[in-house]
């Protein structure tokens, strides 16, 4: 895989101009040929919009081949949803770099063009960021979804109450617990941790581990995001080549950093189990 397509640091987030706008949300949305899916993921931000004073909605295009997604874009957002297409196929990570730095909202919200929200998601983040100030991200509970949108299972429950989950770093360094539909980050955080890198596989499992070594996280067990668990690239060229067994291999090694060093050693064995086992089923986006 080309280095520049997987950065081996943290790419930087740079911090919004001054003037510019800055709405409470940005919802982000990385597409790659995975149009069949895109008009669903709009639709469900779109049915909660609360305004664009609080609320920028926009598409990044990954150079799309299946179909026109500007002109998906123009038609369903009706000139509410901005469009942004790669000058060339960057790959996943790059794309997610790209949304962060094109995004201008207090808290960003990445959903794959795969994924979708339920109603009443955005109010529940604004609630729980409202509850937990301190919190430097938010998720609520998700459903895994098929081709058809239809509920294979739910995820893991992780409280019976909105809270701070207590010593979330032990519990997402021991598997990957929350998908990203389900999560939503304050740009700050993103501005001082950086975007995603290192490996096309389990970049978020990482980043979740990242930003809970530093900052609480908080949770609402309601299951408001659908994750599309099933989409997109079949699982047997997933697998195909091993690179997803080394990504989450590397995964594990690079977040043992994050750890204290006496949790290290009973949390690589653990998460070495519960990632091979779990998340590697799991794997989206799609070989942009």
């Amino acid at each position: 895989m080309s280095m520049e397509r997987i950065p081996l640091v943290p790419p930087a987030i740079a911090p919004v101009n001054t003037g510019v706008r800055r709405p409470m949300f940005s919802v982000m949305i990385p597409t790659y040929n995975c149009t069949n899916y895109l008009r669903e993921a709009l639709s469900s931000v779109l049915a909660q919009d609360p305004g664009e004073d609080k609320m920028q909605i926009e598409v990044v295009d990954d150079c799309s081949t299946d179909a026109d997604v500007r002109a998906l874009v123009m038609q369903l957002g009706k000139g509410r949803v901005s469009y942004y297409r790669q000058s060339r196929n960057v790959g996943s990570l790059r794309n997610f770099e790209t949304c962060l730095n094109r995004s201008t909202g207090q808290w960003v919200h990445l959903l794959h063009g795969d994924d979708l929200v339920k109603p009443g998601f955005y109010k529940e983040i604004e609630t729980l960021f409202s509850q937990f100030p301190e919190a430097g991200a938010a998720f609520t509970g998700y459903l895994h979804v098929d081709e058809r949108t239809e509920v294979l299972y739910p995820n893991d429950k992780l409280s019976d109450r909105p809270c701070i989950i207590e010593d979330w770093l032990s519990v997402i360094a021991a598997g990957q617990r929350v998908q990203t539909p389900a999560m939503v980050v304050k740009r700050h955080v993103y501005e001082r941790l950086g975007s995603f890198f290192a490996f096309h596989y389990g970049e978020d499992w990482e980043m979740w581990v990242r930003i809970a070594a530093h900052y609480p996280v908080a949770h609402s067990p309601r299951r408001l995001a659908k994750y599309g668990s099933t989409r997109g690239i079949s699982r047997a060229i997933i697998f195909a080549n091993g690179q997803s067994i080394r990504d989450i291999e590397k995964a594990i090694k690079i977040v043992q950093d994050y750890l204290p060093a006496d949790k290290r050693a009973v949390l690589y064995e653990r998460g070495e189990a519960a990632l091979f086992a779990v998340f590697c089923p799991d794997l989206g986006y799609g070989l942009s």
